[in-house]
């Protein structure tokens, strides 16, 4: 019997499986063997018998604002995987700490992900140094992270609230590493219409009821007007002894509230 032992000396399913696993206990990701991942998508589509490129639509509406009695964030829970809707109950409130808030806009995993790992480094901070960490440093964590991923395909509009020191902060931070300060920022594809309704209802004396009010309604009108926005709308309030959940309504049954008035050039019906 004769062996082949330059067979033998070949690279097989098992050297493969031992060079996998010599990476499980690092953080690492799996990327496309491509110098440029973030072009992936629009290259290997290119070949004539590849099949349909793949076209990712992104939508939602998420707003927050700063005023007297500290920051509201209000949302929708709608996802769409181009003209599919995945889902209607998506939580785009993430929960950083008990005293950071930040929003998800874009590539849900993406967005979910990183201020996840957000929260991990932020808990740290607050272990070693014994004290909270403030919403700016919060955020530049997040901007620092998302610049070194530039260029990679990340998909995030996101904003990173809470209540420090110097008061409710709230920074809008997105996948290019921008970073901006400011007191009221609505992202997603129904922010426009969100934005209409902000800015004419919005005053920084505000009573509370008020302000869940104009966050509540900002987001549902822009749900009416926007096919990638809706499900229901969850309304959050950060106070300086942390944030709290204030009210989850759906859209379907806002309709009537906002919408079921006479117009004023139509007379009532007898």
């Amino acid at each position: 019997m004769n062996i082949d032992f330059e067979a033998l000396k070949e690279p097989t399913l098992f050297d493969d499986i031992v060079d996998d696993l010599k990476f499980l206990d690092k953080p690492h990701f799996e990327l496309p063997p491509n110098s440029n991942p973030g072009e992936f998508l629009q290259h290997v589509f290119e070949h004539p018998s590849a099949p349909k490129k793949l076209e990712f639509a992104h939508g939602t509406t998420t707003l927050a604002f700063v005023y007297a009695g500290g920051v509201v964030v209000a949302v929708d829970s709608k996802s769409t995987q181009g003209p599919y809707v995945a889902s209607r109950s998506v939580k785009k409130v993430l929960e950083i700490t008990p005293t950071l808030l930040g929003t998800m806009a874009g590539g849900a995993a993406d967005c979910s992900f990183w201020e996840r790992e957000l929260g991990k480094r932020c808990r740290l901070y607050e272990l070693r140094n014994k004290e909270l960490i403030s919403v700016a440093a919060a955020s530049k964590i997040l901007a620092n992270i998302v610049y070194s991923y530039k260029g990679y395909g990340l998909s995030m509009g996101t904003m990173i609230t809470g209540w420090d020191k110097t008061g409710p902060c709230l920074y809008y931070v997105d996948n290019d590493g921008t970073r901006l300060k400011g007191q009221r920022f609505s992202v997603g594809s129904g922010s426009t219409y969100a934005y209409g309704v902000l800015d004419s209802g919005y005053k920084w004396d505000l009573n509370d009821e008020d302000a869940y009010e104009l966050g509540r309604r900002a987001v549902y009108h822009a749900t009416h007007r926007d096919a990638f926005s809706g499900g229901a709308i969850n309304v959050y309030h950060v106070q300086q002894s942390g944030w709290k959940k204030i009210s989850t309504d759906d859209c379907f049954k806002l309709y009537q509230k906002y919408y079921d008035q006479v117009p004023i050039n139509k007379p009532a019906a007898n």
